[in-house]
Parts: C-alpha cells; sequence; structure tokens
C-alpha cells in the first residue's frame, strides 16, 4: 500500500500502522480514509498529502 505526506508539515501516513490515536486500523489504505480525516500533527485536510515516490 502507498504510503502519503503531508504537504504541510511532512508527516507521512503509513497505511500498515494507520492512525491508531484518530480510530484509523492498521491497513487502512489511504484512499479509504473518512473525507474528514485531517493530518494528526499539524490539521491539515486529506487533499493537503501527496502519495510518496
Amino acid at each position: 500500500m502507498q504510503k502519503y505526506i503531508c504537504g504541510v508539515c511532512g508527516y507521512e501516513y503509513d497505511p500498515e500502522v494507520g492512525d491508531l490515536d484518530n480510530g484509523i486500523e492498521s491497513g487502512t489504505a489511504f484512499e479509504e480514509l473518512p473525507e474528514d480525516w485531517i493530518c494528526p500533527v499539524c490539521g491539515a485536510e486529506k487533499n493537503q498529502f501527496e502519495p510518496e515516490e
């Protein structure tokens, strides 16, 4: 699964880890995140993330 990077703060969303602090279980692809999910570090919206190269 593809990792995504926050364009604002550089936080890396790793689908193998998820975002447990915000109820996102490991194994959740970025595309499956709720539309209202935000960066847990800086609060940027999902559309501020880019695929890791």
